[in-house]
């Protein structure tokens, strides 16, 4: 069974930047988009950011021109390159991954802004 690996999240401060990891641990086909999503406690899920299989992206107006969604195919990977990071930007972030058929989410992986 596929399963989807976050990681790279962490403790930074205000200002700083991290780089999350979406590792599948097998080849999904048929591939139509992928996304990131964060929650943090007591608020609703997030959609933050969207690549499809084109590669086209989209951004909440929240991240646009601090965060960069990017793919790298042969690696089976997404990544999520997130700069100036700030306190409200702590959340888990999930990987959610959609194909034809389904759809795949990763455990998350937690990331604090605070000084």
């Amino acid at each position: 069974q596929v399963q989807l690996v976050e990681s790279g999240g962490g403790l930074v401060q205000p200002g700083g930047s991290l780089r999350l990891s979406c590792a599948a641990s097998g080849t999904i086909f048929q591939i139509n988009y992928v996304d990131w999503f964060r929650q943090a406690p007591g608020k609703q899920r997030e959609l933050v950011a969207e690549i499809t299989s084109a590669g086209y992206t989209n951004y909440a107006d929240s991240v646009k021109g601090r965060f960069t969604i990017s793919r790298d195919a042969a690696k089976n990977t997404v990544y999520l390159q997130m700069n100036s990071l700030k306190p409200e930007d702590t959340a888990t972030y999930y990987c959610k991954v959609h194909s034809r058929s389904r759809e795949y989410w990763g455990k998350g992986t937690l990331v604090t802004v605070s000084s």
